[in-house]
């Protein structure tokens, strides 16, 4: 074989090698996806309509003594995700409410998050990066304990309340640990246009 034709032989192959594992690497990130999704709603997610799962907790006397300077003592997820036609994936979106120490008065805010990506920390992790618009700040949500908790992690994010925004983020605000529980929890999160009868996440 020519030397032109050896090295015409090795283009075809490494372009067939290339394309297999990009191919590969759409896979798994198509298989990731998918484990992300049924940890995330604890089963498969509906394959119509929006599903749903609740995170959260209270922090008590003993955990806020340990981080004075948590300001937030009450915290809530709701994450929802959906197909829509011009994107085989599902697609998340999110709501967050806070109440902080010594106020009765719930903050909340949501946005979007797109589609679960690796972490840069664990690239074998896939998280939510989630935003708000108008640069209201954003939150990552990786999930933990084999789906009974997520990790929430924020630098800063804008929280609105019936008068006043808060800014929430950093130091002893920067990663809370919440607990799934009952969808009824985060119903005050819910939209109007949210359909409370659509998939829940299972208990």
């Amino acid at each position: 074989m020519s030397c032109k034709s050896l090295l015409g032989a090795l283009a075809v192959l490494a372009a067939v090698t290339g394309g297999a594992r990009a191919e590969d690497g759409a896979a798994r990130a198509e298989d990731g996806a998918a484990a992300y999704a049924k940890r995330m709603f604890a089963g498969q997610p509906a394959a119509k309509g929006t599903s749903y799962a609740c995170f959260a907790r209270r922090y008590d006397a003993a955990h806020l003594a340990e981080h004075p300077q948590q300001k937030v003592n009450y915290m809530r997820l709701l994450v929802s995700a959906k197909p829509v036609a011009e994107d085989p994936a599902l697609n998340y979106g999110f709501s967050l409410g806070v109440r902080f120490r010594g106020q009765a008065e719930d903050f909340s805010n949501g946005g979007e998050c797109g589609h679960p990506t690796a972490m840069q920390e664990s690239p074998d992790k896939l998280a939510l990066g989630c935003g708000i618009d108008c640069d209201g700040g954003g939150i990552s949500v990786e999930i933990v304990d084999g789906g009974k908790s997520v990790l929430v992690r924020t630098d800063r994010i804008a929280l609105w309340g019936s008068k006043d925004s808060v800014d929430v983020g950093g130091g002893d605000d920067r990663v809370f640990r919440l607990d799934r529980v009952k969808l009824d929890e985060c119903k005050p999160l819910m939209h109007d246009d949210d359909d409370e009868d659509e998939k829940p996440a299972t208990m």
